[in-house]
């Protein structure tokens, strides 16, 4: 039996809905999140989870036993949930322990010591106990955060944005500490976040939102490599979408050559489109493979360095544009034409009719994820000029 369960709960806030019909469970051991762009209803779920919310239909259930539904409501304090919040929401009058331990009040001041220290020991603080939190850096009072939500034993941790106060480098580090430390506490786990980069880090499973929905949940290899639509196929990584004609069932045609021998995923119609029928087919910059010896050229009209390697923006012919990984000792000028070829594994595509016109790219550069004012492509392409 899945330790939480959530059947087509849905929440509105007057005349607005925030969550419609949203359906996932998360099995004993297993770290789960929502990701999503800011208003997709995914703290509002965190927070129905909780019991700081009432859900206005479908069911949540702990270990079988329902906990809200639009007859039922446990109390938050009676769910044996743990949070960590975007704030920490420390004690600044407590010191590190007193504020780890403040949920153990009801053990024995031995056993409350005991696992205080264990705790601290754990998350990387031991001999910081008698400090107070200004007094620690941001990880640190994460990780104090942390140990307090984990002190009662919690057979369900949620964690609301818990990087976002935090520097780059530090967010991706401490996510990977932090699921080692869930994994080793065997903590059955839902992050929050906007972040693919967290979420990757640190999750087992990843439930994409959009609009109070899920619309897949799915590992982030699945969500990457095989998105069930558009919108995860754009929010979840770059990519380019450039336009082809169906061969066959395995096999479509698009300016770089045919793409065949592989199975075709991610098209958004039950029936497989037939021949001659035109598709958008989605390229990551991991499928355009640098190569000086194809006859294959490209135009180098932006890039990005990455230290290992840039990010080419490269235009085709057609005008059209894709985007390419390179090992960065391949340092190609702007305007310069280079060869490429394709290594594309996982062909994803869908069709490309939308309301009866053409439609393969959302924006005039071709670029997902791209904004219209701030497109990636001059953006690159003026910061490394």
């Amino acid at each position: 039996m899945p330790l939480l369960e959530l059947h087509n709960i849905s929440y509105a806030y007057k005349d607005h809905v925030v969550v419609a019909g949203l359906s996932f469970q998360l099995e004993r051991g297993t770290i789960g999140c929502l990701l999503g762009p800011s208003g997709c209803g995914k703290t509002t779920v965190l927070r129905c989870i909780a019991g700081f919310e009432y859900v206005s239909g479908g069911e949540i259930r702990l270990d079988g036993a329902t906990v809200s539904s639009p007859g039922t409501h446990l109390l938050t304090e009676q769910r044996q949930i743990g949070m960590v919040f975007q704030d920490y929401a420390l004690f600044p009058h407590l010191t590190v322990a007193d504020n780890v331990g403040f949920g153990l009040r009801g053990a024995s001041k031995e056993e409350q010591r005991a696992r205080v220290a264990e705790l601290l020991g754990i998350v990387g603080l031991a001999g910081q106990a008698k400090k107070f939190p200004h007094e620690l850096s941001g990880g640190q009072q994460q990780r104090v955060a942390l140990a307090r939500a984990l002190a009662p034993k919690p057979r369900l941790l949620l964690l609301d944005e818990p990087f976002s106060n935090l520097d780059v480098d530090l967010r991706e580090r401490l996510a990977l500490e932090v699921r080692d430390i869930l994994k080793a506490q065997g903590i059955t786990a839902i992050l929050v976040t906007h972040d693919q980069n967290e979420a990757f880090a640190i999750a087992d499973e990843i439930g994409v939102m959009h609009e109070g929905r899920i619309q897949q949940w799915d590992t982030s290899y699945n969500l990457y490599h095989r998105p069930v639509n558009r919108f995860v196929a754009d929010f979840v990584g770059q990519g380019v979408f450039l336009p082809g004609t169906v061969r066959d069932a395995d096999s479509i045609n698009i300016e770089l050559g045919l793409l065949d021998n592989a199975a075709v995923s991610g098209r958004d119609t039950a029936e497989p489109e037939a021949p001659g029928s035109r598709v958008c087919v989605l390229l990551r910059p991991d499928d355009v493979t640098h190569d000086d010896a194809s006859d294959l050229k490209a135009e180098v009209v932006a890039k990005a360095f990455r230290g290992a390697e840039f990010l080419y923006t490269l235009k085709l012919a057609s005008g059209q544009r894709v985007l390419s990984l390179v090992p960065s000792h391949h340092n190609h000028a702007l305007g310069e034409r280079i060869g490429i070829r394709l290594a594309v594994d996982h062909v994803v595509a869908f069709s490309a009719l939308e309301g009866g016109k053409l439609r393969c790219s959302e924006r005039e550069c071709g670029i997902l994820g791209c904004s219209g004012q701030q497109c990636l492509a001059p953006a690159t392409q003026a910061g490394m000029s």
